[in-house]
This record gives C-alpha cells, sequence and structure tokens, in this order.
C-alpha cells in the first residue's frame, strides 16, 4: 500500500501552497514525537503539502502512518474498478494508487484550490484523469453519471465537526456511488459518541 501511495510530486509554490520533501531519520526528535502520538514513522525521505502561515502544517503527507487511513477506498477501488471520484487532490496519493489498477478506467478529480492544482497535476498524466477546479459541494455533474467509488478528502482536521459536511457529501452522491467514504469519518463519529466533539492530531496533516 505504501508503494502504491508514495507519490513523485516534485517541489514547489503556488501562493501560498507549497510542496516539499523531508527526511525523519531514526533517532530525530520528529520521530520521536509521532511515535509518542501513535504515529510512527520509518525512516526514509517523504512528500508534505502545506500552506504558508498555517499551524496544521504540514496538510498532508505520504507518510506510512498517512497512507494507512486509505486502506479501506483503495481496497474499494482496486475491487471495483470502473470510474472512481476522488473530491480533494491534495498530492494525489489515493490518485496514484487508482491509476495503478488497469480496471480504473477513469477518475474524476475535484479540488477547489487552482494553486494545488497547478503544483500537482502535472505529475498525473495518464488520460483516465480529469481534474476539475470546484467546490466539491457545489460542483454539478450530468444526471446520468455514476461511479464506482467516491472519496472525499477535502478536511484539514479531524473534528466532529465535519460529520455534517461529510453528511451531506454523502447525500449528495448517495445515488450516484456504489461505494463512498470520507476522511476520518469513523474515527470522528467514534468520538462524538464518546464525548460529544473531538479535535486532536492524529495525523502529519493536523
Amino acid at each position: 500500500l505504501t508503494e502504491l501511495c508514495k507519490v513523485d510530486v516534485p517541489e514547489g509554490k503556488s501562493g501560498k501552497w507549497y510542496i516539499e520533501k523531508f527526511t525523519v531519520e531514526e533517532n530525530s526528535p520528529g520521530r520521536i514525537g509521532y511515535m509518542l502520538s501513535g504515529r510512527d514513522v520509518p525512516p526514509g525521505t517523504y512528500t508534505r503539502l502545506c500552506y504558508e502561515g498555517s499551524w496544521d502544517n504540514p496538510m498532508m503527507s505520504d507518510t506510512p502512518s498517512e497512507i494507512r487511513d486509505y486502506f479501506e477506498p483503495i481496497n474499494q477501488i482496486e475491487r471495483r474498478g470502473g470510474r472512481v471520484l476522488i473530491n480533494g487532490l491534495g498530492l494525489g496519493c489515493i490518485l496514484k494508487a487508482a491509476l495503478s489498477f488497469p480496471n480504473v478506467e477513469r477518475v474524476d478529480v475535484v479540488e477547489i484550490s487552482p494553486d494545488i492544482i497547478k503544483l500537482v497535476a502535472p505529475s498525473y498524466t495518464d488520460p483516465r484523469v480529469h481534474i476539475y477546479q470546484a467546490d466539491a459541494y457545489e460542483i454539478k455533474w450530468a444526471k446520468d453519471d455514476r461511479w464506482s467509488v467516491a472519496w472525499h478528502d477535502i478536511w484539514p482536521s479531524l473534528c466532529s465537526d465535519n460529520l455534517p459536511d461529510m453528511a451531506r457529501l454523502h447525500r449528495k452522491y448517495g445515488r450516484k456511488v456504489a461505494w463512498q467514504g470520507s476522511w476520518g469519518k469513523e474515527i470522528c463519529q467514534y468520538h462524538k459518541r464518546r464525548n460529544d466533539g473531538y479535535q486532536g492530531e492524529l495525523t502529519w496533516r493536523k
């Protein structure tokens, strides 16, 4: 799974968004911090997407600890193939994995930020990829558009406040998608049931 999602997006900057490579060393303070949070990252060189001046940098990375969050959507994509929808381009980790499966016929990616598209889209030249600069909640599709899998990942942090927006997207695509999921939905639901709300640093993005 790690190799399927590890990206080859170059460093760069557009607007306040930037992509950079970073190295995790065996006994570095950073790695110790991730181990203590339960999100250990093996030594190696990785890629991350950041937003200048944001407290929750990086927004995402291709570290194994984050890629593990993608197990279920990637499993669904591999099993179902066909046409796939991804709301939120990010670094393109799930996009890269989807393109590795020959039974995937088309991947529609909706990304609201033109800067992210400028930085990331050139790394995905496969003709099956169709990227739309649009709001995931507002984009209009043809009446007969259908997808085998839809994955929604447009939130910068894990918080139960995201649940109503997740529900909104699931309703939007409910009759158009065979299977759909949202990043962190189950975790947010679990903590809402236990604590009636959750905010916390569970991944590198947050």
